[in-house]
């Protein structure tokens, strides 16, 4: 069955404006439509490399220069007119200078859209948390479909990483407190420009003295939103039940946090320590979502949160996928709680 033209173009923006591999693009579904419609590639340029969100916060130059060289192998394929947009397009790719870094944009389902800075290499500064993985991103669908859970909460994260999951719940989850956390200093600076750079205004004064910086080095901030958020440098290993009890947290999430054998450890005596600072009735609610990529290593996840006296559960997947990303990928999402 040929595809649908609005179809194609909803999948080419989204594709294009989170930068997914120009490779996973239905390239052979626009060969079948556009033989009938030649002008569907000007309205796909439009809507990616033209769109006011490209324009203002750019993918990398190289990612730019790949998507439009096969646009317009497929424009040229086609027979049609020589399109005078993509061949401007293109120049300007050509002339822009690489770097290092590259925005990447997510779109909302009722109009907003969050927009990351993130470092172009998987592994960079000795981290691999300054890109967005694909648990976050199906976290972040998971979360839009139940939205009631973070609805007016106070919010932790463990392991934000660059902020994809984080931003979408303020956005689309209407919590009352988001506290965003991770160890690592460099992606803690970059969290924050993330922050500010989709109109979040930070609640202490360090991070609103970095405000300034992140403007020259991220770019200008939309207009703020209601939500509380904050950041904290997180250890572990080190933080006590006291200094988590005064957080006052109702959901704890996290996301591809369980990748090795010592972080298990850590990550699940942090989560025992946070259901042991539940006190006078209050109920926590922990998910954590993760990408299965060696089994032994996410078998050991399980026992080691069943010897730490937790519960666990998987909860259904969600319906809709509203995010670009490789849904073949084993990601689970559990739900965890205290044994009792």
């Amino acid at each position: 069955m040929e595809p649908e033209p609005e179809v194609l173009l909803d999948t080419f923006q989204r594709s294009f404006l989170s930068c997914r591999r120009v490779a996973s693009f239905p390239w052979h579904d626009l060969d079948q439509v556009v033989k009938q419609d030649p002008l569907l590639i000007s309205q796909i340029l439009e809507k990616t490399v033209l769109h006011p969100l490209c324009q203002k916060y750019p993918p990398s130059p190289q990612y730019r220069r790949l998507f439009l060289s096969e646009l317009i192998r497929k424009h040229e394929s086609s027979g049609a007119e020589p399109l005078d947009d993509l061949y401007d397009a293109l120049a300007e790719a050509l002339n822009s200078e690489e770097t290092t870094r590259c925005h990447k944009s997510y779109l909302l389902p009722l109009g907003e859209s969050v927009t990351l800075c993130e470092n172009v290499a998987i592994i960079s500064e000795g981290t691999t948390g300054l890109v967005t993985w694909e648990a976050a991103l199906s976290l972040a669908d998971w979360s839009i479909e139940n939205k009631d859970i973070f609805k007016n909460r106070s919010i932790l994260e463990l392991g934000s990483g660059i902020g994809l999951t984080g931003l979408v719940i303020c956005k689309s989850c209407s919590p009352k407190r988001y506290l965003f956390s991770d160890y690592h200093n460099r992606v803690l600076q970059q969290l924050r420009g993330n922050i500010h750079l989709n109109g979040y205004n930070l609640d202490t004064e360090q991070d609103n003295l970095m405000k300034e910086k992140n403007v020259k080095e991220y770019g200008e901030a939309a207009n703020p939103e209601s939500v509380q958020v904050s950041v904290m440098e997180l250890n572990w290993d080190l933080v006590t039940e006291e200094q988590l009890l005064q957080l006052q947290v109702d959901v704890v999430i996290a996301s591809d946090v369980v990748y090795d054998p010592d972080i298990i450890i850590s990550f699940s005596k942090v989560l025992k320590k946070l259901f042991n600072c539940i006190k006078d009735g209050r109920h926590l609610k922990v998910i954590v979502a993760s990408t299965i990529r060696n089994p032994e290593t996410y078998d050991l996840f399980h026992t080691t949160l069943d010897k730490a006296g937790l519960m666990w559960q998987v909860v259904p997947v969600h319906k809709k996928t509203i995010f670009p990303y490789n849904t073949d990928n084993n990601v689970e999402i559990l739900n965890v709680c205290l044994k009792v």
